[in-house]
C-alpha cells in the first residue's frame, strides 16, 4: 500500500483577480496540506490574471498548471473545464473555491478530514449551519436574498442542504465521476445547485461544515442578470427533468 498522501487539487476560476490570486495561493501554501496543488482556470482576464498565474507556476511548487480559456462564458463552464482537467491529472480530491478571498482557506484541513469518512461524497463549506456566517458587510437585503435563494431551492427540490448555493466544496474524485460532472450545463449558482442535486439523487452523502464567509477583498462581483434568471429557473428544470 502506498504511503503517498491523496492528491488534492484546488480548482480556482479567475476573471480579473490579479490582486487576489497571489494572496489566495500564499494562504493555501501556508496550510501545509501534503500533496496539494492549485489549478487556475483563467477566462482570458483583461487585467492579466492569466499572466500572473503563469509566472506563479514557475515560482510556486503548488500551482501545477494554468488552464487558459479564450472567452468568459460562465463560472460553471470554467469549473467543468477545471474539474475535468484535475481528474485527468490524477486528483483524488478536488476542492472548488472562489479566487476573491471570500472562502476561508483555514477550513480546508477540516473539510479534508471530514471527507475521510468513507460514506461522505462531498463536504460543503456552509454559511448556514451552526457556527457559519455571512459577511458582516452584507446589507440586510443581500442577506435576505441569499437566505431566500436557499429556501427557494429547498422548497422545489427538497435537497435538505442548508447552503445549497455554496461554492466552497471538497469532492471525492469518484463522486465527480459518478455525477458525470462533464455533462453539467448550468452556470453560476445554478451550477452549484445542479452539482448538489445530482449527488443527492444518486444517494450520496453530503456533509456541511461551518465557514465564516467574507466579502471579496478586491475587484467586483461577476453576478449578472442572466445568471440570476438561470438560477431561478434551474430548480424547476431539474425537478421536471428538463435539464
Amino acid at each position: 500500500m502506498s504511503d503517498t498522501p491523496p492528491k488534492v487539487v484546488v480548482v480556482v476560476p479567475t476573471y480579473n483577480e490579479r490582486e487576489n490570486l497571489p494572496v489566495l495561493v500564499a494562504q493555501l501554501e501556508s496550510l501545509g496540506v501534503p500533496n496539494l496543488h492549485v489549478l487556475v482556470v483563467d477566462d482570458n482576464s483583461p487585467d492579466g490574471t492569466g499572466d500572473i498565474a503563469d509566472k506563479m507556476v514557475v515560482e510556486s511548487d503548488n500551482i501545477h498548471s494554468v488552464l487558459h480559456r479564450t472567452e468568459k462564458n460562465g463560472l460553471g463552464r470554467a469549473y467543468v473545464a477545471g474539474i475535468t482537467q484535475a481528474l485527468a491529472d490524477g486528483a483524488d480530491v478536488v476542492i472548488q473555491m472562489d479566487a476573491d478571498l471570500s472562502h476561508p482557506t483555514d477550513v480546508i484541513p477540516l473539510m479534508l478530514k471530514t471527507l475521510d469518512d468513507p460514506q461522505t461524497a462531498v463536504v460543503i463549506g456552509s454559511r448556514y449551519v451552526d457556527g457559519g456566517s455571512v459577511a458582516t458587510e452584507w446589507s440586510g437585503r443581500r442577506k435576505a436574498l441569499s437566505a431566500f435563494a436557499n429556501s427557494y431551492v429547498d422548497a422545489i427540490l427538497g435537497l435538505k442542504v442548508k447552503d445549497v448555493t455554496a461554492g466552497f466544496k471538497a469532492w471525492k474524485a469518484q463522486t465527480l465521476r459518478d455525477i458525470q460532472v462533464s455533462t453539467i450545463r448550468s452556470d453560476g449558482y445554478a451550477f452549484q445547485v445542479e452539482m448538489n442535486y445530482r449527488t443527492i439523487q444518486r444517494g450520496l452523502k453530503v456533509v456541511e461544515v461551518p465557514i465564516n464567509f467574507e466579502e471579496r477583498a478586491k475587484g467586483s462581483s461577476k453576478m449578472n442578470f442572466s445568471v440570476q434568471v438561470e438560477s431561478a429557473l434551474m430548480p424547476w428544470k431539474l425537478r421536471f427533468g428538463k435539464h
